[in-house]
């Protein structure tokens, strides 16, 4: 089998450029996009697109699901969603290309669609471990700081939960971006990570006096270490040779971290080594949601708490974050089993009618 195809190569660099200029796709989305499309082309024996037959997909299809991935495990099913619906998207773009449109209809790239019962398989929501605000304080409570850059892991785990910010624009904030007197944080898209690069001010989020205390100390020694404000909030670690002669950490450089990587790892050392288990730096949001159903009385409190995590709808951190645990979710049930004379009185009916009004709005979109 060929080892590439010269004409796909030229139609695929023509695709990424789609992609990037036409659909502000990102990178990860793209290259996810040139993955499936290899496993396509690696079944065809690398024929030219131009000769794509529906016979094709059919084929891929079946070979699909009987593939595996590099830990030698059939491959999931949302790998095989993903996988389709990539290629269905760069198949209807194809047949609208010059060159293809008379060799490629539009329809078939319909072909590709993944089956109904992949799709549900692919996006049902799984419950993973949400730390408790107590087990998050018994981590940070664990964790060492004799270093600059022990002080700067502990109070990473401590920023998080202060701020519910996703990893990759923890990686990327700035000393200027924490507003300590304001209690704030500036998501500023023209530099930080934050999805969509979206801009907007957050506060820092009720968790109790100790994650404000250990970011406070922690901000004060890194100025004090002759850190300014356009330096990484969070600096990546320096590395050099040891007295053994073999790599070790010396202190922290003024770059930021390249990627959420190493902040993972962070996250998964810290809760490992008190008998956790891993809880990903996302899981924290998911504390924080729960957090706000028990405290936001109204319906202002709980549109303030949404707005905190960057979201325009109460409706996506409602949905996307405020699944109830199934061991409390037991408990509610059987606390209202035990219950008598409910009735429609009892009911906080603005807080409903706000509800549904924003239930309503969210669906419309």
């Amino acid at each position: 089998m060929p080892k590439f195809c010269p004409d796909n190569e030229a139609t695929k660099r023509k695709y990424v450029f789609f992609l990037q200029a036409a659909e502000g796709k990102q990178t990860p989305t793209i290259d996810s996009a040139l993955r499936a499309i290899e496993r396509f082309e690696e079944s065809t024996g690398r024929k030219p697109f131009r000769k794509f037959h529906i016979e094709q997909a059919r084929a891929f299809r079946t070979l699909l699901a009987s593939q595996t991935g590099p830990d030698g495990k059939v491959l999931s099913a949302a790998t095989i969603t993903t996988t389709l619906k990539r290629l269905r998207h760069f198949f209807g773009w194809l047949s609208m290309e010059p060159g293809y449109r008379s060799r490629i209809k539009p329809s078939d790239a319909v072909y590709f669609t993944p089956s109904e019962q992949d799709r549900r398989i692919a996006s049902a929501r799984r419950s993973g471990y949400v730390p408790t605000l107590d087990e998050i304080e018994c981590v940070l409570a664990a964790m060492p700081t004799d270093t600059l850059g022990e002080k700067r892991n502990r109070a990473l785990i401590a920023f998080t939960i202060l701020t519910g910010a996703r990893d990759g624009a923890v990686a990327s904030f700035r000393l200027k971006h924490v507003n300590l007197d304001a209690r704030s944080l500036l998501h500023d898209g023209r530099e930080v990570k934050s999805k969509g690069r979206k801009t907007f001010t957050s506060y820092f989020f009720p968790v109790g006096d100790t994650p404000l205390e250990i970011v406070t100390d922690y901000l004060s020694v890194l100025r004090a270490s002759g850190f300014g404000p356009n330096d990484p909030l969070f600096p990546a670690t320096k590395i050099g040779l040891g007295p053994d002669r073999a790599f070790a950490a010396h202190g922290l450089t003024r770059r930021h971290w390249t990627s959420a990587s190493p902040i993972r790892l962070v996250f998964r050392t810290a809760f490992e080594t008190v008998g956790l288990p891993y809880a990903q730096p996302h899981s924290f949001r998911k504390t924080l949601a729960r957090l706000g159903e028990r405290v936001c009385r109204t319906p202002e409190a709980w549109k303030s708490w949404s707005q905190n995590f960057g979201h325009e709808s109460e409706m996506t951190t409602f949905v996307g974050y405020g699944q109830v645990p199934e061991q409390r979710q037991a408990v509610i049930l059987r606390d209202l089993g035990s219950k008598s004379g409910h009735s429609a009185e009892s009911l906080d009916i603005e807080a409903l009618e706000a509800f549904l009004a924003s239930a309503r709005v969210a669906s419309m979109r």
